[in-house]
């Protein structure tokens, strides 16, 4: 791998040709930190991508791609004299310091919940009413409540072993069952939403990530599905014009691939 020297003259390279391109490209020099909202979010979720599909080359590329924007946004910052790259990094490292004083100061921790505890009350000294301000709201809903269960689970608010959890989900399910026959279509969903909530937490519980669990489980389904497709195709058949159980082979044989 790089040395130290190396890494920093990558670093140093990338922050050149920012300049290059903000002075010198029409595209580049147009962009605001409002443009580039929406391009740095797909770039995530396409590294989100990558990172599910063990794909460690694409997983650099678009690693690349973020830090691109990283750089972006802290050159914008710079013309208005508000912060520039220097500021960033300087800004995380402090804040990694003041969050880690197990490792630079003189507090002693015996495990991963205690580095986590201390984590959400030192923001809560830093000066936030919550513990839940750190969640984005625009998080996507399912990431959100996995977010929201982390972080009160850190100050202690949270259930002491997984059956417990499992015993909540049960409940859930039944009060979602029983609104399914009245008919509630508000009740309903109100219910629905409680059990996602629950599961999440049991997943939770597991070491499970329920945002990769189920985006897994998307890309099984349209491989299958998609396999299912060609096939039809091979016999000259549309899916509409093949009855479940001629499809169903297909299935099958899909969940062998």
């Amino acid at each position: 791998m790089n040395s130290r020297a190396e890494q920093l003259k990558g670093f140093e390279r990338l922050l050149n040709i920012m300049d290059d391109l903000r002075e010198q490209c029409p595209w580049d020099k147009k962009q605001t930190m409002e443009t580039l909202r929406h391009l740095t979010i797909e770039e995530t979720y396409e590294l989100g991508d990558a990172i599910l599909d063990n794909d460690l080359n694409e997983v650099k590329k678009e690693l690349g791609d973020i830090l691109l924007h990283i750089v972006f946004y802290s050159k914008i910052g710079s013309e208005t004299n508000d912060f520039d790259i220097a500021d960033v990094c300087n800004s995380i490292c402090d804040k990694l310091i003041e969050r880690h004083p197990h490792i630079y100061g003189d507090v002693t921790v015996e495990n991963e919940e205690d580095v986590k505890r201390n984590w959400e009350n030192i923001k809560l000294k830093e000066g936030r009413k919550s513990v839940l301000e750190g969640v984005p709201k625009s998080l996507p809903a399912l990431v959100k409540a996995n977010r929201i269960q982390d972080k009160v689970a850190g100050v202690g608010f949270d259930w002491e072993e997984p059956n417990q959890v499992w015993e909540k989900v049960e409940e859930e399910l039944n009060e979602f069952k029983e609104e399914v026959q009245n008919g509630d279509k508000n009740a309903m969903e109100n219910e629905f939403g409680d059990v996602m909530f629950s599961l999440v937490n049991y997943a939770r519980f597991l070491g499970i990530n329920p945002e990769n669990a189920l985006e897994r489980t998307n890309k099984k389904f349209s491989n299958r599905f998609q396999y299912l497709e060609t096939k039809s195709k091979e016999i000259n058949k549309s899916l509409s014009d093949m009855t479940l159980n001629e499809m169903n082979v297909f299935w099958e044989e899909a969940k062998k691939k």
